[in-house]
Order: C-alpha cells, then sequence, then structure tokens
C-alpha cells in the first residue's frame, strides 16, 4: 500500500503525515505537489492540515481549484480512499467531496488542545480498528472547525450513519462543555456514502506513539491501510 499526502502551499502537517506512516506504519508514503496532475497510482490519498493558501477567502476554498483537486475527485468516484485532516477536511467540504461547510469556531477564537472524541461508526475502512462508542483522546488546532449542514443534510448524515466522529467528554457523554467549537450533532468528523472519503477536525497524526501521548490516532491509518501498528501501547 502506498499513501500520497498532497501539499499545498501553506500545508504544515504532511511531515507529520508522512512520518506516521513511514517510520511508525513502515508503509510506502510520498509527496504530492498541489500542481500535480497524476496520483502516480497511489491506494490512499491524504489531505493534511495546515492553512493551504493562507486560508484566503476561506479556509480551502483556493485549495479546490488546485490541479492536484481534479486528480482527487477523479480517484474518489472510482472509490478511492481520501482522508482529509483538518484543512484537508475543509478543502473537502469546498470541494464537493463531503457534505457541508467548516465556519468559525463559536468561540471565534483559534483553539488548540486535547479532547475526546467517540467513535460512532466502525462500519467504514478508516475505523474498523477501533470499537463502536469507544472514547479515544485526539489533539486539535484550528480556528474553522465549526461544522455546519442544513437540516436535510444533518438528518441524512445521522440516518445513514455517516458521523464517524462526535466530541464528548471523559465518559462519552455529549455536553456543550465537550463540543470545543460549537459543530452541530457534535460533529468532529463524517464520511461520504461510498465509505471511502473520510474527513475530520482533530488530528490522528499528533497521537501516534505513547511518548506523545498514545496511539489512538495509529489506528485511523493502520485501519485503511490494512497494516498492524507496532507494539506500542494503546492510547
Amino acid at each position: 500500500m502506498t499513501a500520497g499526502i498532497v501539499v499545498f502551499p501553506g500545508s504544515n502537517c504532511d511531515y507529520d503525515c508522512h512520518f506516521v506512516l513511514t517510520k511508525i506504519l513502515k508503509v510506502s508514503a510520498k509527496y504530492l505537489w498541489h500542481k500535480d496532475t497524476d496520483l502516480n497510482g497511489v491506494d490512499l490519498v491524504i489531505l493534511p492540515g495546515g492553512f493551504s493558501y493562507g486560508d484566503y477567502l476561506r479556509t480551502g476554498a483556493i485549495a479546490k481549484f488546485s490541479p492536484i483537486m481534479t486528480e482527487v475527485k477523479r480517484f474518489a468516484a472510482q472509490g478511492g480512499k481520501v482522508l482529509g485532516i483538518c484543512n484537508g477536511f475543509q478543502t473537502l467540504t469546498e470541494a464537493g467531496l463531503l457534505p457541508g461547510a467548516l465556519i468559525r469556531n463559536k468561540s471565534l477564537r483559534f483553539i488548540c488542545k486535547e479532547l475526546f472524541l467517540r467513535v460512532e461508526n466502525t462500519d467504514t475502512p478508516f475505523t474498523q480498528l477501533y470499537t463502536l462508542n469507544e472514547i479515544i483522546q485526539l489533539p486539535i488546532a484550528h480556528t474553522d472547525g465549526n461544522y455546519y449542514a442544513d437540516t436535510e443534510t444533518l438528518k441524512r448524515l445521522e440516518g445513514e450513519g455517516l458521523i464517524v466522529f462526535r466530541y464528548c467528554n471523559s465518559s462519552g457523554d455529549l455536553t456543550e462543555e465537550s463540543n470545543p467549537n460549537g459543530s452541530l450533532h457534535y460533529i468532529a468528523g463524517i464520511i461520504n456514502e461510498g465509505r471511502n472519503v473520510l474527513g475530520l477536525m482533530p488530528h490522528p497524526e499528533r497521537r501516534v506513539d505513547p511518548i506523545v501521548g498514545g496511539t489512538g490516532g495509529a489506528r485511523l491509518f493502520a485501519s485503511v491501510l490494512n497494516v498492524e501498528i507496532p507494539s506500542l501501547a494503546e492510547g
């Protein structure tokens, strides 16, 4: 399995993803420049976090016009697996690969903190190594992470099991205090109807080794790449 990590001007989590894949999970990974027009035969495309094109206009609004995104859309339409993390999630919504939008946090401030997520769906390629309703900890770092969608879209997401992660407290309860950015329905991550395009605001690539607090994030990458995680303590 080979993963391709798209690098936009302003990406800053591309190296983190590359490290997880090559150093922790020992799989092949390559960088894909935003002007590329060929995915070079990768099995997974990752849109990493950061500030693509300086977040001008809106987060992800310019990135969606990059030449590489034409290929990403074609890849996804053919069933190829795509993972968007933070700014990558924002780009996926702007590009129409996922519904809804990520708007300004309810506090109108940048938030960088560890928080709890509840795993809502394990019937996806990205979450098969988790258990249903499992509580994991991942960090967030964003200003525009407030998930918004119209009533019909939210109803469809709920009814079709397309909500994959929700913000919660340490007991798994959905509370106002546990929802850091005001996301509707406590949404932290969603998947498309084909179950091959996942977007989430928290950063799984930052929780892949006990030395940085646990390996809960590594399981997401290991799930979609069908590889085992080295014998590291789970968390």
